[in-house]
């Protein structure tokens, strides 16, 4: 099992359980003690979690963990969900990415598709972004015109929010806003868990012809801390074949389509 998934189970343990021992998570994940040692004290030293006796405790655990040990979650069904929304990209069209797992595989998905090659120096899509790893992985494709917003980085999803981050959003028009979120709900909408990042997103979906939303199912009919649009502002809904049919009828009721991949 790769480092960083070890470690988000070991967070997800400690979260749901409030506490746990060396040995039990040694069993768990099939590795030695003194590993599960190592990675307890690794997290510790990042302040994600507390140590303890034996064992570390959940008192100081980040729910909003940082990007980088989100990656090994929900893997190959981001990458089918990317794969999906990159199709829906056409030559010449403005696409806007907010922060997240799932859609910096969407940005490698698009910078990844022969069809979009154009004549050189003339770029087939652009991408609009918040997204400071994002603006990394596309500005060393020359068919791909990287534009980035202004604003304050936030280390969890390396997006940049705040004021300084709005001029460039309210001066553009998008085709697609292709947005990550925390949670979507077919009452409330999508959301996201820092206000910070909503109000971003909110800016990039009033700007777009087309919201598109990219969530594995295990962000279906969940409700996270702060709203980043209605449920009617959401054009389509791109999740993986694992999400329960009654949930995506009840999408399907409220106007969106929906894709599974």
């Amino acid at each position: 099992m790769p480092r960083y998934e070890r470690w988000n189970g070991l967070i997800d343990l400690l979260s749901a359980e409030g506490r746990l021992s060396v040995e039990d998570a040694a069993k768990r994940f099939g590795v030695s003690a003194s590993t599960i040692r190592r990675d307890l004290d690794q997290l510790a030293q990042q302040q994600i979690l507390a140590r303890a006796r034996g064992g570390a405790v959940a008192s100081n655990v980040s729910y909003d963990l940082p990007l980088r040990y989100k990656t090994a979650r929900h893997t190959s069904e981001k990458q089918r969900i990317a794969a999906a929304a990159a199709a829906m990209v056409q030559p010449g069209t403005t696409v806007c990415l907010n922060g997240g797992t799932t859609t910096t595989e969407v940005a490698r998905a698009i910078a990844t598709r022969a069809d979009l090659h154009g004549p050189p120096n003339d770029p087939s899509v652009t991408v609009v972004t918040n997204a400071l790893n994002i603006a990394n992985e596309l500005v060393v494709r020359p068919r791909v015109k990287v534009v980035v917003t202004g604003g304050v980085i936030r280390p969890q999803s390396y997006e940049l929010i705040g004021p300084l981050a709005t001029p460039l959003l309210g001066e553009i028009s998008l085709d697609f806003a292709i947005i990550g979120v925390n949670g979507i709900d077919p009452s409330v909408g999508a959301t996201a868990q820092h206000e910070g990042e909503a109000s971003i997103n909110q800016l990039m979906v009033s700007r777009a012809k087309h919201t598109v939303v990219v969530a594995d199912s295990s962000k279906l009919g969940v409700v996270a801390f702060a709203r980043i649009c209605p449920i009617d502002r959401v054009t389509t809904l791109i999740t993986d074949s694992g999400a329960d049919e009654a949930t995506l009828a009840m999408f399907k009721e409220r106007g969106v389509r929906v894709v599974t991949a």
